[in-house]
């Protein structure tokens, strides 16, 4: 519980009449020397305060001790006893301090509400002030639009505070009170008005029992606190928390918040001179295995913050300990089936290359290996390399490879917190920030925001550069590639221009970003906290969320447009396919003649347009048709007249079948794809002999065949040759061309029998064996390039708890 001391009050000014020592009558005041203006009012009104809040504090204590006393009397049976202990325990863990109000609750927007007034006085007192004086600084500089915006003045309130420490992650957090004290903010900022002025009584018993806290509020006051959330994955920590509910309970922000202090304050050991442990896999009765050369031996993993070790456990004791570097650039870790005798039978392991679980357990440790591959590639193309001495002109521009790697393991330690509260619905690679960025659409942008908050500083010598005085983004317009200025951040500090190595500083998308990132109203405390506005990681995720919206939605559509089952999938082609198969049925219709008229139409439009000279306009006028047919379409569906099953495609599901009626079905797929496969390779065999004169005679008829060919397209105009085509594609079914045609396809095909397969040899197979390479723990020593296999069948961490 917060206990803050109010300050101290001036007593009310007496002013005496000169030559006497008694006090005025009160019927005598307005003869008197006591001028009724001369009274402090703020005084007055502050000390009424003070006497209502020890009034307050007294009925409290006594009703409280009135409650314990017939809590006394009534003892419940000892089930019944040990809930309602929990009950009233968590009904105290609730309850909130509330420090006198000095606050000015009319705004012009409304009335502040309840929780406002509870952050910006709990907020006012840690930084030394009160209430009416944080709103009063506030007043003082922020823009005159924000003067009456109760949910900046609670931001800055809160960030003014947050400010003052730049610790990786904040020490308050280890207070309940403080833990109570965030959660208000984030009611305050999500409903900063009350309807009307109501009586301050509710203050008496103010408690955070059933309040529930929304996404944009989670997301906006969370990050802010350093170590419990981080911008580019707050929307995902938060889901991940709520689950299947829509809100944040005070319950579950606590039980959080107590899981990741000690996942966080256990992480300090350090496993060599300069690595650091974040997470153990271990356990006797289900250990991590290791699959290699078909053979699975049972060890302990461990992930620091630049390698993997596997500790293989023998008869005679702990082997020695293999590691695998994650800071190579050719690192890599995916998903893999492990099992005896190669057989793949078990899903469960990730297979890990250095240059290096059930399902949950196996993912999870996939975003933890891959969030630390992903953090030194993202080191290697956006931060400078540690002999830069460029480093030194810049600020704390040394500390910023330290900085990526604190918020890696800050990610990986909040993974860990969900993964042991049971609290990960969400997938793990989204929680882990340098993993999922690198992936994501436009998070490039985002890894730049990043890489200016880790080594961006002020600059302690002025650079040589004709372009540092300006603040923002310039490019020349003659050379694309280069005329880059310096970065700056919003708090003004410099990103320096040779830094930019990587490709994407170059990208079009990123180019408009930072000629867009300024702060143009707000209150700027650091580069991180922004009151009223956003910092630029902040702006370039809103348009990394709004771009992964669409590729879900996109990809949700593509999910469920997918159908499992041979028989479906074909009946789903044959049905898109139905349109062309409709085209071409018509087409063979003008082609047999069916219909005289039709196919004489047609016959006179193809010519026209032959010898006209128009072909060169056929392919144009296609795309234009096209065109406006999608157009005209789209408005058709805008205007609701094309109904809501419009573009939906029906296929009737397969009947029921059993297990050995889908083996036959299966076994019958896999032969017709047997022997098409077989057809085919006999066709492109029988090529082979042609072009590669197998068979001389036949190589010779079809070189000349060629020849011709050549000659006749050489000699004779395209238009007549197009015009022989087509008579000869409409007239063979006719009846005085149907025997000559048929004669013809007949030579053809025992011309193409006759036709020798060229000759194929299958060598006996030879097995490979690789000897395992064991490498040494020596973080000075470089790994060799080695690929290992995990089955995690079991991980438990450093703390003893199952994960």
């Amino acid at each position: 519980m917060l206990q803050v001391q109010p300050p101290r009050f001036l007593p009310l000014p007496r002013r005496r009449i000169a030559g006497r020592h008694r006090r005025v009558p009160p019927t005598l005041a307005i003869n008197s020397q006591w001028k009724l203006p001369d009274v402090d009012t703020d005084a007055v009104r502050q000390r009424v305060r003070s006497w209502m809040s020890l009034a307050r504090g007294t009925i409290v204590d006594a009703a409280q001790a009135a409650r314990e006393k017939a809590r006394h009397k009534e003892e419940p049976p000892e089930g019944k006893k040990v809930k309602q202990r929990k009950e009233v325990a968590l009904e105290e863990q609730a309850l909130v301090a509330v420090p006198e109000v000095t606050v000015e609750r009319r705004v012009d927007q409304g009335w502040l509400s309840l929780d406002a007034v509870v952050s910006i006085e709990q907020f006012a007192r840690l930084n030394g002030l009160t209430g009416i004086k944080v709103q009063r600084i506030f007043k003082a500089l922020a823009p005159e639009r924000l003067h009456s915006d109760a949910r900046s003045l609670v931001e800055y309130s809160c960030f003014r505070y947050l400010s003052r420490d730049n610790c990786d992650f904040h020490p308050s957090l280890k207070d309940l009170a403080f833990q109570k004290l965030i959660f208000v903010t984030m009611l305050a900022w999500e409903d900063p008005y009350n309807e009307d002025n109501n009586p301050l009584s509710s203050l008496d018993n103010y408690s955070l029992l059933g309040r529930l806290v929304g996404e944009d509020a989670f997301v906006r006051i969370g990050p802010a606190v350093a170590g419990v959330a981080d911008v580019t994955a707050a929307h995902h920590l938060f889901r991940a928390l709520v689950g299947a509910e829509k809100r944040l309970s005070f319950d579950v922000w606590t039980t959080y918040l107590a899981e990741l202090l000690k996942q966080t304050y256990q992480r300090g050991d350090n496993f060599l001179s300069d690595e650091q442990i974040l997470c153990i896999g271990s356990s006797k009765k289900r250990p991590v295995l290791k699959w290699e050369e078909n053979t699975a031996w049972p060890g302990n993993l461990t992930l620091t913050d630049k390698a993997l070790y596997f500790e293989g456990i023998g008869l005679s004791g702990t082997k020695k300990a293999m590691r695998l570097d994650l800071t190579d650039q050719n690192s890599r870790v995916e998903k893999a089936k492990v099992g005896p005798f190669g057989s793949k039978l078990f899903d469960s392991a990730i297979s890990v290359s250095s240059g290096s679980n059930g399902e949950m357990r196996r993912d999870v440790w996939l975003a933890f290996i891959s969030e630390i591959i992903s953090l030194y590639r993202f080191i290697r193309e956006y931060g400078p390399s540690d002999d830069d001495p460029a480093i030194h002109l810049v600020y704390g521009a040394h500390k910023g490879k330290k900085r990526a790697v604190t918020s890696a393991a800050n990610s990986i330690a909040r993974l860990q917190s969900l993964q042991f509260i049971r609290r990960l619905s969400e997938d793990p690679a989204k929680l882990v920030h340098f993993s999922y960025l690198s992936n994501a659409p436009f998070g490039d942008v985002v890894l730049q925001t990043l890489a200016v908050k880790f080594w961006g500083g002020p600059l302690i010598t002025k650079p040589k550069s004709a372009n540092h005085r300006s603040s923002q983004w310039h490019r020349s317009a003659g050379d694309p590639s280069s005329g880059y200025a310096h970065i700056f951040d919003i708090d003004g500090s410099v990103y320096l221009r040779k830094w930019m190595t990587s490709q994407s500083w170059a990208s079009s998308h990123s180019i408009a970003f930072w000629r867009n990132s300024s702060v143009k109203d707000g209150v700027v405390l650091s580069k991180s906290l922004v009151v009223a506005d956003k910092n630029i990681v902040e702006k370039a995720m809103v348009d990394c969320k709004e771009k992964s919206k669409v590729v879900e939605k996109t990809q949700a559509t593509i999910m469920a447009a997918t159908i499992e089952g041979i028989p479906s999938n074909i009946d789903l082609f044959k049905e898109l396919m139905l349109p062309f198969a409709i085209m071409a049925e018509n087409f063979k219709k003008l082609q047999r003649w069916e219909n005289p008229r039709s196919t004489i139409c047609f016959l006179l439009l193809v010519h026209t347009i032959i010898f006209r000279n128009m072909l060169f306009y056929v392919f144009p006028c296609t795309l234009m048709v096209m065109a406006l047919s999608m157009l005209a379409l789209k408005g058709l569906k805008e205007q609701g007249r094309l109904g809501r099953s419009f573009g939906k495609v029906t296929i009737r599901d397969q009947p029921p079948s059993n297990t050995i009626q889908k083996i036959i079905a299966l076994k019958e797929a896999m032969a017709s794809v047997e022997n098409y496969l077989q057809n085919l390779n006999v066709s492109l065999l029988k090529i082979r002999t042609i072009f590669l004169a197998g068979q001389p005679e036949v190589t010779t008829q079809v070189a000349l065949v060629l020849l011709a060919s050549s000659a006749v397209l050489l000699l004779v105009p395209f238009k007549y040759v197009i015009t022989f085509f087509m008579l000869d594609l409409f007239t063979r079914e006719l009846e005085f061309r149907r025997e000559m045609v048929r004669a013809f396809m007949n030579f053809l095909s025992e011309r193409w029998a006759s036709i020798h397969a060229a000759p194929v040899v299958v060598l006996p197979y030879e097995g490979t064996q690789s000897n395992p390479k064991t490498l040494p723990v020596k973080a000075s020593q470089r790994a060799q390039p080695e690929e290992v296999q995990c089955g995690i069948v079991d991980v438990t961490s450093n703390n003893g708890s199952s994960s």
